[in-house]
């Protein structure tokens, strides 16, 4: 598909400030892999990204498999925008400008007096038992396809005594809907298949 031109289209969120920007071909090559960039500070491994950000509506970017969702600023409307940035992506791409050259990493607090950068995982934590393993099949087979579907993404993070917590990114992060996805979908799915290991599933902001 190399000689395949870009194309692009805009798809629609739950998220009403975010949209999906879909394109013909794969943007990031490495299996699994996503990055998510909420400040233009991050992007020095993202070009495409970068120039994502000169656009003064754009505030996040999330860029996964074939898609990069767009969150916008409140005070404008996607109507009066949307060509323009479909316009510039399909540009961008076509004139074989690099997308993403790294994964973005973050500093980890080891202790009160190191820190260590590592890549931000977009993989779900390793299990440490049977019973996080099912969670986490559950999560890929039943969830995980949805949530990407919606330009978003979801982590399996750990299980503490029952309670589930799971890291939403992409158009699942500050959508309004993602408290009912989280409780009524979800939760209900994992209380339901794992009603012995399963009483709540929460989401922890990043």
């Amino acid at each position: 598909m190399e000689n395949i031109p870009y194309i692009i289209y805009a798809e629609a969120t739950p998220n009403p400030a975010s949209l999906k920007f879909v394109a013909n071909k794969i943007l990031i090559n490495q299996k699994g892999a996503s990055a998510e960039y909420k400040h233009a500070s991050e992007t020095q491994t993202a070009p495409i990204a970068a120039k994502l950000f000169q656009f003064p509506f754009v505030k996040t970017i999330f860029i996964s498999a074939n898609f990069i969702t767009i969150t916008k600023a409140d005070n404008i409307d996607w109507d009066d925008i949307t060509i323009e940035l479909r316009s510039f992506i399909t540009e961008y791409l076509n004139n074989g400008n690099l997308i993403v050259t790294a994964l973005p990493k973050q500093e980890v607090a080891i202790d009160n007096t190191f820190t260590e950068t590592k890549t931000i995982s977009t993989q779900h934590n390793a299990p440490s038992n049977d019973v996080e393993a099912k969670i986490i099949e559950i999560l890929d087979q039943y969830i995980r396809p949805a949530v990407e579907q919606d330009g978003g993404l979801i982590t399996f993070k750990d299980l503490k005594e029952g309670i589930v917590t799971v890291q939403m990114r992409g158009a699942c992060s500050g959508c309004p809907s993602s408290t009912m996805t989280l409780k009524a979908g979800i939760e209900a799915l994992l209380k339901r298949l794992l009603p012995d290991a399963v009483k709540e599933v929460v989401s922890e902001a990043l």
